[in-house]
């Protein structure tokens, strides 16, 4: 066949991106903290003590910073009307406006809990906490759209009860079963960025973690109850509480060892009963006293974590959203902080946490600072090597599985109907049956993982180029289908072209694609045919896998 041909040389023309400062609220506020932050980073970074700087990429244009915009904020491709209205909109606060609109998408919501989601279920240790999926993805996709203060979701995590299916906070409970250590682990990871789990069984080899501080906190934790729950025909888990040693354990309870308190096991005599720990925050040193209740526990826990005075709070989240922007972190892997690991910006990081945490750890003012600094809105360029400088550039990020899928449901248009498939039983990963479960498993990978870990497989290739679920959706005879409608209405090939870089790529086709795609319509003679193997070859592309 053709395609392998045009698919070769439409994934090798990639488009790049430049960008722009956008306007945004008067007074202190993102664009001001924005500026902050870039002249940080120039001092710290760009700028030698000889007079010399870094080699700095330009910025984005307005094609591919609405495109990288868009799938950043929403998860979602702009559509080619909005590229175009985009394009001709003389505003200088254009992308200001664009920002603001994107945020208050019900897609931003969804977006951003499909990555937390994937932060909390990746690393679960059973398959059975992938009942929860459903349950944490809503409810975060209510509070983010709520521009609900993360500090507030992050507590709600940490003193989470209830019906796993109903109540989304329970997540990282439940992606733990239970299990006293593995809690305590992923508390920290997840929601401070400090990995203390190496401080399980020995004191911390590469930081100042002992063992006996792991087990202290660990001690918030022991009253946790998970217990299986049935119900009309559906397996459940219930978190809730356990604080009266009179009562027994109930049956069905899971992940537990019995205890009302935590012992740090004896490593000499595995059989001993241990050490009692008191509950202790390790980064703060702040304890409750032995007895205190669950709840007690896990709200003190909650509010010492969370608050403004615990740096490492701010800095994990902070960290985690700059690295999804900007496509590397200030500490690099994005989970794994701490005094003893090496910050690329300390003053610009210090500077931007500080700033989150003193405006309540408003989630959207962070979004709208961090796209509007020029780190941001660089060019991207490929990944840097260790010694070369970081942040002088943007860096391409490979689409989770969502937008992949989102991405090319926008792109097929009604072609898409056939990628919908017909009404399933949940199944398959976080409970989703049909198309989207199938690119989740072939397509998904833990958003804590260093980019440069994740690559693309055969698997995915093969899914996108011979799966029915795509070469139905764009064979132009079939009645349902945009591409037949499209080459209808479109007598004009350049037109034709360019309709569907706009769908697929979110830009127009620079005058090489025009002349090679003229070409090649001719060359095939069928034009229906012809145009099929141009969306094929655009879907299939690097660039649409990617946001520059």
């Amino acid at each position: 066949m053709r395609r392998p041909l045009l698919f070769a040389w439409i994934a090798a023309s990639a488009g790049v991106l430049i960008g722009a400062h956008l306007a945004v609220a008067e007074g202190p506020g993102p664009l001001e903290a924005a500026k902050k932050v870039d002249a940080l980073l120039a001092q710290e970074l760009f700028q030698s003590a000889g007079g010399a700087s870094a080699e700095l990429a330009p910025r984005t244009d307005d094609e591919t910073f609405l495109r990288r915009v868009t799938l950043d904020l929403t998860g979602t491709l702009p559509s080619p009307g909005d590229v175009t209205a985009f394009a001709l909109d003389r505003s200088p606060d254009k992308r200001a406006a664009v920002v603001d609109r994107l945020l208050a998408d019900s897609n931003f919501g969804r977006n951003w809990a499909r990555y937390w989601r994937d932060v909390i279920l990746y690393r679960r240790n059973d398959e059975r906490a992938l009942l929860a999926a459903r349950a944490v993805e809503t409810y975060l996709t209510e509070k983010f759209n709520a521009d609900a203060p993360w500090d507030a979701i992050a507590r709600s995590f940490v003193t989470a009860t209830g019906d796993v299916r109903e109540e989304g906070r329970t997540a990282i409970v439940m992606a733990q079963m239970g299990d006293v250590n593995d809690v305590t682990s992923e508390m920290s990871r997840i929601l401070l960025g400090v990995q203390i789990q190496c401080a399980q069984c020995h004191d911390h080899p590469t930081d100042r973690w002992k063992r006996q501080q792991f087990h202290e906190l660990a001690a918030f934790f022991p009253r946790v109850q998970l217990r299986r729950r049935n119900g009309a025909g559906m397996l459940s888990f219930e978190v809730a509480s356990f604080d009266d040693a009179r009562r027994r354990r109930p049956q069905g309870m899971v992940g537990a060892r019995g205890e009302l308190e935590h012992y740090m096991p004896d490593l000499n005599d595995p059989t001993a009963q241990g050490t009692l720990m008191t509950p202790r925050l390790f980064l703060s040193g702040q304890q409750l006293a032995e007895g205190e209740t669950d709840l007690e526990r896990r709200q003190a826990l909650a509010n010492w974590m969370t608050d403004a005075k615990n740096p490492w709070f701010a800095k994990a989240f902070v960290n985690r959203i700059w690295a999804e922007l900007v496509g590397e972190g200030f500490y690099e892997p994005v989970d794994d902080l701490g005094p003893d690991r090496k910050c690329s910006a300390p003053a610009a990081m210090e500077e931007l946490a500080g700033q989150f945490a003193a405006r309540q750890f408003d989630v959207k003012w962070l979004f709208q600072t961090i796209v509007a600094t020029e780190a941001y809105q660089r060019e991207s360029r490929p990944r840097r090597n260790p010694d070369q400088t970081p942040f002088t550039a943007n860096c391409s990020q490979r689409l989770r599985s969502d937008q992949i899928y989102d991405a090319l449901y926008s792109a097929l248009g009604g072609g898409a109907v056939a990628m919908s498939g017909p009404r399933q039983r949940p199944a398959g990963p976080y409970g989703l049956g049909g198309p989207r479960a199938l690119f989740g498993a072939v397509f998904g990978y833990d958003p804590s993982d260093r980019r440069e870990e994740i690559s693309g497989s055969i698997p995915q290739a093969l899914l996108l180029m011979n799966s029915p679920l795509v070469n139905q959706a764009i064979h132009a005879r079939r009645p349902d289908n945009d591409l037949g409608r499209l080459l209808a209405e479109t007598r004009d090939d350049d037109d034709m072209t360019g309709e569907l870089y706009l769908r697929c790529l979110a830009r127009e086709p620079n005058d090489k694609e025009l002349a090679a795609c003229r070409d090649y319509v001719g060359r095939v003679g069928d034009r229906a045919e012809a145009y099929e193997d141009i969306f094929w070859a655009l879907v299939n592309s690097a660039e649409f896998l990617h946001r520059n």
